[in-house]
């Protein structure tokens, strides 16, 4: 910074200001510095200045299973919220959901001396092991439920589910068949839950769901059980699928028995993954808006870090949005 300074012709608490952004600097100081700050390639030590500051500008992120799709892109969401605000993100991924597994990585985060940290949430486990945790805090978690005792951002996952069911059912489906996510899953219970209504109000059957586990294969093989069900006599006319990764398997599977999709079986899935447009068919589906719930989390963590002695803030809810393609259509006459 005292180069800066010479380079520019300034004091060092010139410097200072402008790379704090204070406003009480003429605006040819300013550029007078920053053509400095670039011409000596400066960089602000960020060591030096928590010291001074107390503030370290790193937040932490914790997931587990980042291998699939929906976390995957929430982390990157919230990397991408961070960094606009002018924070460093710290990530740690947890071996498993456990206690154990969760206080270790916790532990990791706290070594560096993080302000917060955003946890993605979607298991019952790991949210009943976050709150456990005597730190750190402030806390918010993505996807962690009703009543996690900590801020909490997400996508409306029973509204979404919901919003598949009444599409299929407006194009004149008697009902709808589900499969589902894995069951220690908030999301994929949200989306029981909203299939499950949405076809009690309008005084539908109600079949059993078929549990998946998130993966192609476990699609693939309750679609082979859905055609089997359908060869069987069962009116299998739709089927709503918790993510897409599984409703690519469901396709290959009804493809593979025979039945055309949508001509004798409409499918939706969850999430709309980059390639569900560009499957054969077009894959309708509910698409989860990542970016802006790793914006909303950034912005319940930073309001509580900028507030601590405050009220909790209010979670935050990010619509779902149902994008229609080509695998869906009124059901054979």
């Amino acid at each position: 910074m005292s180069d800066v300074a010479k380079v520019a012709g300034v004091s060092h608490q010139t410097v200072s200001r402008v790379v704090n952004g204070h406003p009480n600097v003429r605006e040819e100081t300013v550029a007078r510095v920053r053509h400095a700050i670039s011409e000596l390639g400066y960089h602000p030590n960020s060591t030096a200045r928590a010291l001074v500051t107390r503030r370290t500008n790193v937040l932490g992120a914790l997931a587990v299973d980042t291998t699939l799709f929906g976390p995957s892109q929430t982390l990157a969401g919230i990397e991408q919220a961070a960094r606009e605000a002018g924070y460093f993100l710290s990530i740690v991924s947890a071996d498993d959901p456990s206690p154990d597994g969760v206080a270790e990585a916790m532990d990791h985060l706290v070594q560096q001396s993080v302000e917060g940290c955003v946890a993605i949430a979607p298991q019952r486990e790991l949210v009943h092991a976050l709150a456990a945790l005597p730190g750190p805090r402030p806390l918010v978690a993505v996807e962690g439920g009703e009543g996690a005792g900590f801020p909490v951002a997400g996508v409306d996952q029973e509204q979404g589910a919901r919003d598949a069911v009444r599409h299929l059912l407006d194009l004149g489906h008697r009902t709808v068949h589900h499969i589902s996510g894995r069951s220690d899953w908030l999301e994929a219970e949200a989306r029981v839950h909203g299939w499950r209504e949405e076809l009690r109000a309008a005084g539908r059957t109600v079949t059993e769901p078929l549990p998946g586990d998130w993966s192609p294969r476990s699609g693939y093989e309750l679609g082979r059980r859905l055609a089997e069900l359908r060869a069987e006599g069962e009116e299998v006319t739709a089927v709503f699928v918790a993510n897409d990764q599984m409703a690519v398997g469901v396709l290959k599977a009804l493809h593979e028995a025979g039945l055309g999709v949508p001509g004798d079986v409409s499918v939706v899935g969850f999430d709309d993954i980059p390639e569900a447009a560009y499957l054969t068919p077009a894959l309708t589906t509910v698409a989860q808006d990542f970016t802006r719930v790793g914006t909303a989390a950034l912005e319940l963590l930073l309001g509580a870090l900028d507030a601590p002695s405050a009220d909790a803030p209010a979670d935050r809810t990010v619509p779902a949005v149902l994008r229609v393609r080509d695998s869906s259509a009124p059901p054979p006459a």
